[in-house]
């Protein structure tokens, strides 16, 4: 049975619309450097996980998938764990009250790296946002809440990057925002997903509240070559 698109999201997402931001080794395609770690490879074999590996070189990756490869002489496996991957067919009605709603832009990099490097939502540089449209919420000038478009393939979108200052949790920013993002992604006729580790309950909870279902467990591990 063929594999389905979001099971290779990375190595798919690059070698379709995303071929762009690729570099690539063979049977491996990582996002550049300045965009950031994610990697993955056409299967699981021996030289896909060995032209992982190379691509490793002088910068960690991060693999996301149902099985990575095991991997080769050389190769740390700094980190492992089981995330959700989930999809959505419908957004569920939400009412953004006065929340204020803006468009983000190359402008924002800094901004919008301050705030992924304060929260922790996942891999972000200073060029993620290139992959994608962002959206956030600003208060006397600081932002304070975001979230965007990270992977996207064939029929499928990935909303990412969704983070709240910890001064302004508990507002409902992070749900505004997501009902944003993904109703314009259902909107251009495409499926939004996303991933979430599986241990963080608050943020599955809250995701399952916007319509997400976990489609299946995928591995985010975090490979560094020696």
């Amino acid at each position: 049975m063929a594999d389905h698109p979001l099971d290779r999201a990375v190595f798919n997402a690059l070698t379709g619309f995303q071929a762009a931001h690729a570099v690539a080794d063979g049977p491996a395609r990582r996002f550049k450097g300045e965009i950031g770690p994610l990697a993955g490879g056409a299967d699981s074999g021996r030289e896909a996980a060995e032209a992982l590996a190379r691509l490793a070189a002088g910068d960690d990756i991060s693999l996301l998938e149902p099985a990575p490869p095991a991997p080769p002489a050389g190769v740390t496996v700094l980190s492992s764990a089981i995330c959700l991957q989930m999809t959505a067919r419908a957004m569920t009605a939400g009412d953004h009250g006065a929340i204020r709603i803006e468009p983000l832009a190359a402008a924002d990099a800094e901004a919008m790296l301050d705030l992924a490097t304060l929260t922790r939502p996942g891999p972000f540089r200073l060029h993620t946002h290139s992959l994608g449209r962002f959206l956030g919420v600003w208060e006397n000038g600081v932002l304070i809440a975001m979230a965007g478009e990270r992977m996207r393939l064939d029929g499928f979108t990935e909303i990412s990057a969704v983070c709240t200052h910890p001064d302004h949790r508990g507002k409902g920013l992070g749900a505004a925002l997501m009902r944003a993002v993904g109703a314009r992604i259902l909107s251009e006729g495409a499926t939004p997903f996303l991933h979430s580790y599986a241990d963080n309950a608050s943020a599955v909870a809250l995701y399952r509240s916007l319509g997400f279902e976990t489609r299946r467990d995928v591995t985010h591990a975090v490979w560094r070559c020696d």
